[in-house]
């Protein structure tokens, strides 16, 4: 695989919710809906705390 998952914290509301490393698309929090990943043309770029790197399995 050549991205990661990552978990992202929300910095509004505290929700943890996983995002892909490079997103294509603006990510929103599923409990507020304030961003937590927007596309850069490369890797994205978090609003929210990056609190780990999910393991692939």
């Amino acid at each position: 695989m050549t991205g990661s998952f990552k978990s992202v914290e929300c910095a509004d509301c505290g929700n943890e919710q996983t995002v892909f490393g490079k997103v294509a698309t603006t990510v929103n929090c599923a409990v507020c809906g304030s961003t937590l990943a927007r596309p850069t043309g490369g890797h994205s770029e978090f609003e929210g705390e990056v609190t780990g790197t999910v393991e692939a399995r």
